[in-house]
């Protein structure tokens, strides 16, 4: 899981090259064919690690100037090399973890590309590593943008109602420590789908929508 994300102005966003790195990591890439989709996993609720409020929820990065923040605090090198894979316009859902019930709240666009993360430096942050320099920063982070809020929380009990079908490869299920993950648009597309489904009770879950 990510740390919290600081709040950030980002009006004109601009590409900067990734950073390198000294440690090798095998992820799968995919053909670019225009955008590409994403799902990013934040804390709603307020806890306190080393005297940081890891909160930030989808609220949250709308009041944030410009809506924007950088996402920062990920410390794995699969989530962080998927990062370094987005581009600017990419679009990504905004996953509330760590509460009752868990869900895809909102979307997000990614407004600038991968940069190293200036929290693996700081002393004082949950996510300092004092393994990492200046010089060969290991960790990145992008900024990402408050698109819009889902008109209803899509919960991770109603996402597992299809994880035999066509959520059946979605990363939540397959990698679902990752606090970044890869989105089909078939998934995209179906997930986005469930948004507008009936209120009525789900006769795969048994809940309300």
């Amino acid at each position: 899981m990510g740390g919290k994300r600081k709040r950030q102005d980002t009006s004109s966003p601009i590409a900067l090259p990734a950073a390198p790195t000294t440690r090798k990591v095998s992820v799968k890439t995919v053909p670019r064919d225009g955008e590409m989709f994403y799902l990013f996993k934040s804390e709603p609720e307020s806890r306190i690690e080393k005297g940081v409020d890891m909160k930030f929820s989808i609220d949250d990065l709308a009041a944030s100037p410009n809506g924007t923040a950088e996402w920062d605090g990920v410390r794995n090198y699969q989530a962080r090399n998927l990062m370094r894979e987005m581009k600017i316009g990419d679009k990504g859902f905004f996953y509330h973890s760590n509460c009752k019930p868990p869900g895809i709240v909102g979307i997000v666009e990614v407004v600038r590309e991968s940069y190293p993360d200036d929290t693996q430096f700081d002393p004082k942050n949950p996510h300092f590593d004092p393994r990492s320099g200046k010089e060969e920063p290991k960790w990145d982070m992008v900024d990402i943008k408050f698109i819009r809020k889902l008109s209803r929380k899509i919960s991770l009990d109603e996402l597992k109602a299809y994880r035999d079908k066509e959520l059946s490869s979605m990363g939540l299920f397959t990698t679902a420590r990752l606090s970044v993950q890869r989105v089909t648009p078939a998934e995209w597309d179906f997930i986005l789908s469930l948004e507008g489904a009936s209120e009525d009770v789900d006769e795969a879950t048994g809940n309300k929508a």
